[in-house]
């Protein structure tokens, strides 16, 4: 009975021994997480080799994995890049551990296989080892995120919100601020004003101003029959197209109208006279094209008759209502009009158009009235007034883009169905002057390309000229759209336009010389909105009471 014991006793004994070592040699193997699951470039190893089951195994690991579970060496802790490198060349514990638990079978040597089932790795995680103090933290050259080579490349949305915050934040204080020291400046008559309401000699031309369509129309139609010659029909649009803008600057000049409506009457005028040279223009065009078909000749392929030479009347009074300046007898229309989308525009426009109201009332007006002349009185105060007169200014130039170009225009062109609805660009961020002229008013900039520019560049003009010709002609239409409701004739508006020209030429050198940067579209907004429109503001406001206190005077 003892011998049986004692038989049995020691076999005990001899399993627990086997078992023993069996634990201490699956403790000692390499498993797949080590090399397999998280080999990378980053690791530093000798050659690799492919043994048992696969396993990639890189030979400095694998010699001393032995020791990893009991006293990591320095071999080992090379191991440990692997398991700590991702594609990027980092990885976070949490990482690490995730991919451990999901792969944690036991990988063999080169002559034994272990059933993963039979055998499993103890839970000791990734983590224990991950971001040793050994562990290289710097591996990639790498720029700082607003460094002159990686700041475009980075999002700016939570500086985007930063500046929205602080813009509300001030401007709230100047809110306060001007109820505080002036009130509530808004007069009851803010929408409508007496003096306004009698102007209807001002009026009266407007509806007048349809006469010179019908003029055009007649003359074109007696071309078309070929009853006229051409030198004549070339005759009567100049006369026709002189009159519309001679017209209406008589009317304002006699009559001392308010200042809102004659900038209206102007630049209708300006619209009525730009659509009926684009209309003339256009058909001594398709004329030319029509006799050169009948006449046999060869046209290059550059001449798309996209529709055929057609007098209409119902083409030239949709053309005089739609939102383009450029005349063809057809246009891209849309299949219906989205009655809600208009409520929703028009409730827009009322808005702004309120709001632009408001900051004239309540914050140009008063900055303006307590400022000096910026060209008379003391430099650092007309600077003051300049710099104080900006924002407010900056603002009402913003709401009135935003009411007539993308709400009005828009409106008009969808009921219309007016289809190509390009009317601005993305201006804003225009690097040059250049730029900005050619993408923020795109129905003017397609008639200077398409009847005063390219027509200069086909008789042998060269092309500074040209860019020269087409900034003089905008140049004297700003002049007349403001000196004639103001009865003020100082060229301020003239030569804040031509000024632009060294301003191309200024910002094109800066462009060029900073390619990869923003310094031109800076450049831009100081000189155009911070420092040019208030400067014009402050004139004209200043020569107007001048004038006017001339006229209280006599």
């Amino acid at each position: 009975m003892n011998s049986v014991f004692k038989k049995q006793h020691g076999l005990v004994d001899d399993l627990l021994r086997v078992n023993f070592n069996f634990q201490i040699v699956l403790l000692t193997r390499p498993s797949k997480i080590d090399v397999a699951k998280y080999s990378s470039p980053m690791a530093i190893s000798d050659e690799p080799s492919t043994v048992g089951n696969g396993v990639i195994r890189t030979g400095s690991v694998l010699n001393h994995s032995s020791d990893l579970r009991r006293r990591p060496s320095a071999t080992s802790v090379n191991g440990l890049f692997d398991s700590t490198a991702t594609v990027e060349g980092e990885s976070s514990g949490e990482e690490l551990a995730k991919d451990s638990s999901s792969d944690d079978s036991i990988s063999s040597d080169q002559h034994n296989v272990v059933n993963p089932e039979q055998t499993r790795l103890p839970d000791i995680s990734a983590i224990k080892f991950a971001y040793r103090p050994s562990v290289p933290a710097h591996r990639r050259i790498k720029e700082s995120p607003l460094s002159s080579d990686n700041i475009f490349r980075q999002s700016h949305a939570g500086l985007f919100n930063l500046c929205i915050v602080v813009l509300v934040a001030v401007n709230s204080r100047l809110i306060i601020e001007n109820l505080m020291k002036y009130g509530w400046l808004i007069k009851t008559g803010f929408w409508f004003s007496s003096k306004s309401l009698r102007d209807w000699p001002l009026f009266m031309c407007c509806l007048t101003l349809a006469i010179f369509p019908l003029a055009a129309f007649i003359v074109e139609k007696l071309a078309q029959q070929k009853r006229i010659y051409e030198p004549i029909v070339v005759l009567l649009h100049i006369i026709i197209t002189t009159a519309s803008i001679l017209y209406p600057i008589l009317v304002i000049l006699r009559c001392d109208s308010a200042f809102i409506s004659g900038v209206t009457l102007m630049l209708l005028a300006c619209i009525v006279w730009l659509k009926l040279v684009s209309y003339a223009h256009t058909n001594y065009d398709l004329r030319a094209v029509t006799n050169s078909i009948e006449k046999g000749e060869v046209l290059p392929n550059t001449v798309n008759m996209d529709y055929p030479y057609d007098v209409s009347f119902k083409s030239l009074a949709y053309f005089m209502v739609a939102p383009t300046l450029c005349y063809q007898p057809r246009y891209p229309r849309t299949p219906f009009i989205r009655k809600g989308w208009v409520l929703r525009q028009l409730v827009k426009l009322i808005i702004f158009t309120g709001v632009m109201g408001f900051i004239i009332e309540q914050y140009i007006n008063p900055i303006v009235q307590n400022s000096q002349h910026p060209l008379k009185g003391n430099l650092l105060s007309a600077i003051e007034r300049v710099l104080k007169l900006s924002v407010p200014n900056l603002y009402v130039w913003l709401c009135m883009f935003y009411c007539f170009f993308h709400l009005w225009l828009n409106i008009l062109a969808e009921l219309l169905r007016f289809g190509d609805r390009e009317f601005y660009k993305d201006w804003w961020n225009a690097k040059t002057v250049e730029e900005y002229w050619r993408m923020w008013n795109m129905p003017v900039h397609k008639w200077m390309i398409r009847h005063l520019y390219f027509p200069c560049l086909r008789t042998g003009i060269p092309k500074g000229a040209a860019v020269l010709i087409a900034f003089l002609v905008s140049a004297l239409f700003h002049e007349l759209c403001i000196a004639v409701p103001c009865h003020i004739f100082k060229l301020w508006a003239f030569s804040g336009i031509m000024f632009q020209v060294p301003l191309v030429l200024i910002t094109n050198y800066l462009q060029n010389k900073f390619s990869n940067s923003m310094v031109g579209n800076m450049f831009f907004w100081f000189t155009f909105c911070i420092l040019g429109q208030p400067m014009c503001v402050l004139l004209y406001y200043h020569d107007l009471m001048n004038r006017e206190s001339k006229l209280d005077q006599s």
